[in-house]
């Protein structure tokens, strides 16, 4: 914590430089409050602050109800005085005409710089989340059980005008045999790693009357009489349900995901593939919805900002508050594709301290079908609200008009601020929820997929994601460590850089290196440093700590090692050559059938090597 401490101190030294602003009080308060409070002051009350500067840039005024814990002088707090007083107006607590936007940058890189720091919350925080997560399903019933006729009647037309020719192409590529289904790196609800889920014995029946295991188990029909005696076929009843764990996300509350069991998982990566393939090659869609790119979404913020037309929203709990029937509506028109969905959609989760229960949620965070299909399902309402608010029925021209305007990447969403009041109450009616903390549309603030802008500059700031290292053994932190004092010299943080160096330099040796540079050093405006020059090939080298991220061992053979040979050629071969080539080799790596999987740990090895 004392390290902690006099990092905070240099942070406000050089912001407190920039702006010309004291800030000798306002380390007090921080020092005394973390005394009292601890961690949780910097990482929970700091970023509560931080939450209702933004959400007064955005209404042009300091509530009442805003910076709760901090004694005010006039309408604002005390605390970051010296900053606020150039944002607003002390008397009235109203935003100033011309407010600094240096001041605004520095106000939001203290509050909020600490409230992403990647720690295990206590166990009754986790408590509460799974709790949460029980009652949001209860929710999502009583959604689905009021929404009104003439919504979802409203949500089907749109839906057919917004992605007909996407959808129709994918139902295609169900009914042609066309979906490639793969594998991913990450954990399964029935634990098998690596190249193992090459070899899973288990399908489930509801699977196995769209995707037959023999076409997509077997590696040929040679192999299929073996696993015909092999597999098993789970009847709806004895399905495996979802593994519903935590993960850290911050030390206020946990993240939930759900682990799906492998051939939900494996099918799900097929038919993702497919809709995103789809949406990208049609012209109005693409523009629409993205999932490989967040630049469309800053760039509109950023527009946003600056001339007050766009507005920013962001969902509470997205994933689990699109219901299965939201979904059905949207494939309704496209039964193959809708009978391929629903047979790869876990209807069951294992939910610690509550047992299994039926899910009416479409998927949690871990499908592979949720990003794609709730980005769908969130930008057909967008529409049904506009629609709303046009007050007659929309046709293809006034979805052409939007393009641009309109953009949903994830939760986070892009529409004009004219259509914000109807499109957050049609998002509401169907059962989701806008998180208005984080929703700017009134003020010149706007916020979107990780970039903050307000009047069109950019406010975004550098947030620490893990405590610092004790000891060169601590990895992780190392390189997190590394990459955050990078990212504050950048920015002009040079006395916060500085301190950060003397920490990772009691560590590792920390040399000047480029950012393409295997070693884990410092960056800086004026290039690279040298130690030495290599005898061999007269390069510059330095010393300095690599990383080795060993994939694990997991050996492969036999009918799932021809299998997993097969997919990649084929998926290799869809990628470069209209006609797939069976004589393609895969471009993988040579040990795929040794190793897989996620590196369980990282080493950390000194040698010299090039700073650039």
């Amino acid at each position: 914590m004392k390290s902690l401490m006099s990092f905070v101190q240099y942070v406000l030294i050089d912001l407190g430089t920039w702006c010309g602003t004291s800030t000798t009080r306002d380390l007090k308060t921080i020092t005394r409050r973390v005394e009292h409070e601890g961690l949780s002051f910097l990482t929970i009350t700091l970023a509560d602050f931080g939450a209702d500067f933004q959400k007064s840039l955005d209404t042009g005024v300091v509530g009442h109800d805003q910076f709760m814990g901090f004694s005010r002088t006039g309408g604002l707090p005390r605390f970051l005085g010296g900053f606020l007083d150039h944002v607003f107006d002390r008397e009235t607590g109203r935003l100033l005409d011309e407010p600094s936007v240096a001041h605004i940058h520095a106000i939001r890189q203290i509050t909020l710089m600490f409230a992403k720091i990647g720690l295990e919350c206590t166990q009754a925080r986790e408590d509460d989340a799974i709790r949460r997560y029980v009652e949001c399903e209860q929710e999502v019933r009583e959604s689905d059980a009021k929404l009104e006729a003439h919504r979802l009647q409203s949500f089907n037309r749109i839906s057919t005008l917004l992605w007909g020719d996407v959808l129709s192409a994918v139902d295609g590529d169900v009914y042609n045999g066309n979906i490639l289904p793969k594998h991913g790196p990450g954990a399964t609800a029935d634990r098998l790693r690596g190249n193992s889920k090459w070899d899973q014995r288990e399908w489930t029946q509801r699977l196995d009357q769209v995707f037959p295991f023999g076409e997509h188990l077997a590696s040929s029909w040679r192999y299929f009489k073996e696993y015909l005696s092999d597999v098993r076929i789970l009847e709806p009843g004895a399905e495996r349900p979802v593994r519903v764990i935590t993960v850290p996300k911050t030390l206020k509350t946990p993240r939930i995901i759900a682990v799906e069991p492998t051939c939900m998982q494996y099918m799900q990566q097929g038919l993702m593939a497919a809709i995103r393939a789809a949406v990208e090659a049609d012209d109005i869609a693409s523009q629409l919805v993205g999932w490989s790119s967040q630049m469309p979404n800053q760039r509109l913020a950023c527009e946003g900002s600056r001339n007050g037309t766009l507005a920013t929203l962001d969902l509470r709990e997205a994933s689990d508050r699109v219901s299965n029937q939201h979904v059905r509506s949207l494939l309704r028109n496209h039964s193959l594709l809708a009978e391929a969905v629903d047979s790869c959609r876990s209807r069951k989760a294992d939910v610690p301290g509550h047992g299994v229960i039926r899910l009416a949620k479409f998927a949690s965070m871990g499908s592979a079908l949720t990003f794609p299909l709730e980005a769908m399902v969130f930008a057909t309402i967008i529409f049904v609200g506009i629609e709303r608010e046009l007050n007659r029925p929309l046709r293809r021209k006034d979805i052409k008009s939007l393009l641009g305007q309109v953009r949903v990447y994830g939760d986070d969403i892009i529409v004009p601020v004219e259509y914000v009041p109807a499109v957050v109450s049609e998002l509401e009616s169907f059962g989701l929820k806008v998180n208005e903390s984080k929703s700017f549309w009134t003020g010149k603030f706007r916020e979107s997929c990780g970039k903050e802008y307000y009047d069109g500059h950019d406010v975004s700031i550098v947030k620490m994601r893990s405590l610092f290292p004790a000891h060169r053994k601590n990895v992780q932190e190392v390189v997190s460590t590394a990459e955050f004092r990078n990212l504050l010299y950048e920015e002009g943080l040079w006395k916060a850089a500085g301190y950060l160096d003397e920490i990772l330099g009691g560590l590792i040796p920390f040399p000047v290196v480029l950012e393409t540079s295997p070693v884990v050093g410092r960056r800086s405006f004026l290039g690279y440093e040298t130690q030495r020059n290599c005898a061999e090939l007269h390069r510059p080298l330095v010393k300095g700590l690599t990383l080795d991220a060993r994939i694990p061992d997991s050996h492969l053979e036999g009918p799932g090692a021809l299998l997993k040979c097969l997919v990649l050629a084929e998926s290799q071969g869809r990628g470069s050559d209209p006609v797939f080539q069976v004589s393609k080799l895969p471009t993988t790596d040579d040990e795929h059938l040794e190793r897989s999987g996620r590196p369980s740990a990282v080493n950390a090895k000194l040698r010299w090597t090039t700073p650039y």
